[in-house]
């Protein structure tokens, strides 16, 4: 499954390190050997000895500035200043030189103590900056892991099917979304689910897990299709009366139901959605008419009954489903994006690489401005698979 916005895999987080620790411990040490040093020279001049080395007390400071702390910057900075005036001030006068030499010592306490703000700032920045790419990395993991969890891996091999996907919530820091899928095999068949929730983005979040739930444990014991799509059009009747409990909005839910058995043999149900597509060197398009039932959480409403069409899918052939992210994509000009059209031009693209030819071709239409969650899936009926009718050819009207 081509996950976009996500980031892909994901690096597991590491800890971060212990470095402003250890550079707060050198700058202790530096510190009080910075303020031994200015000590010991200060005796060596008042005894005579090193009196020519007096003068390098100004650079502590600069030295304490690029591993101490600010407080401990300004206070050798303070501290060596104070001694060199007071040296030079026990004598017979301060020359001319050695007043350069104390102006010298202020411009550089004071510049340095401007580097050690400059430099503990940029750490704290840094070490913020680290902080917050770790979160990121281990919030995207475990929105990973939730998204396997939830949706399955693709690609899959199910019963002579490959399996494929693109998958694009509307918010890229998102990882899963109002559209959703899932491809099981049942004592029935093969049993396909795309579903789109009204709404998109997290708020359609809750009664996808719904749906999928519901799916996922009737389509092992209900043989029945239609009986199949009643019983996920109640699920999101009840998810419906918890929202509102919540104050949150009731969602109604557009679903393609299909049965996939190991001819061939495709019966689907279309609840409120786009039809699904064949793609072959023969043919590509949709493959039955347009007949949509009510989405799922309006069947109630709506006296009409479901129908189930029926197709083949000869091997070698793919079956695509999309969901309406695809087809209404836009460009910068307002225009739809161009599905039928294209599959038309790709009759001849393997299966392998048509989910990657769809989700560059709608980067480059939209110029990856999404307005919606987005999804795509496709199935590929491998050659082993034992030969049925040719594909449909009228399904395009």
């Amino acid at each position: 499954m081509r996950t976009a916005g996500a980031g892909g895999a994901v690096e597991q987080g590491r800890p971060l390190s212990a470095g402003p620790r250890r550079s707060s411990t050198l700058g202790t040490v530096v510190f009080w050997a910075s303020l031994g040093i200015s000590l010991v020279l200060t005796l060596s001049f008042v005894v005579g000895a090193l009196a020519p080395l007096v003068p390098f007390l100004v650079f502590l400071p600069a030295i304490v500035a690029t591993v101490g702390t600010l407080q401990q910057t300004a206070i050798i900075a303070g501290w060596t200043y104070l001694v060199a005036f007071m040296v030079y001030a026990s004598r017979d006068g301060i020359s001319g030189q050695e007043l350069y030499g104390l102006v010298l010592a202020a411009v550089l306490a004071v510049l340095s103590i401007a580097a050690s703000w400059y430099r503990i700032r940029s750490a704290e920045e840094e070490y913020r900056r680290r902080s917050h790419e770790e979160e990121v990395r281990q919030l995207r993991s475990t929105v990973a892991e939730l998204q396997r969890r939830i949706l399955r891996p693709l690609p899959a091999r199910v019963s002579g099917l490959i399996v494929d996907g693109h998958y694009r919530p509307v918010e890229e820091n998102q990882m899963v979304g109002g559209d959703i899928y899932e491809v099981v095999r049942t004592p029935f068949g093969v049993r396909v689910m795309i579903a789109d929730v009204q709404g998109k983005g997290l708020p359609a979040v809750g009664t996808a897990f719904s749906v999928l739930g519901a799916f996922r444990s009737a389509a092992y014991h209900i043989k029945d299709l239609i009986q199949l799509a009643d019983v996920l059009d109640t699920s999101v009747v009840r998810y419906n009366i918890y929202a509102k409990q919540v104050q949150e909005p009731e969602r109604f839910v557009t679903a393609l139901l299909l049965d996939i058995d190991d001819q061939g043999r495709v019966r689907v149900i279309n609840c409120g959605h786009l039809p699904p597509y064949v793609v072959c060197p023969q043919y590509a398009g949709p493959a039955v008419p347009h007949d949509p039932s009510a989405p799922l959480g309006l069947g109630s409403l709506v006296p009409q009954a479901r129908v189930i069409q029926e197709f083949s899918l000869p091997p070698e052939a793919t079956l695509l489903l999309c969901t309406d992210g695809v087809t209404e994509a836009r460009n910068r000009d307002g225009k739809f994006y161009p599905l039928k059209e294209r599959l038309r031009g790709w009759r001849n693209v393997p299966a392998e690489q048509l989910i990657e030819r769809i989700a560059a071709d709608l980067g480059e239409f939209t110029e990856e401005d999404y307005r919606d969650d987005m999804t795509v899936l496709t199935l590929y009926r491998e050659r082993s698979a034992a030969p049925v009718a040719e594909p449909p050819r009228q399904a395009a009207r």
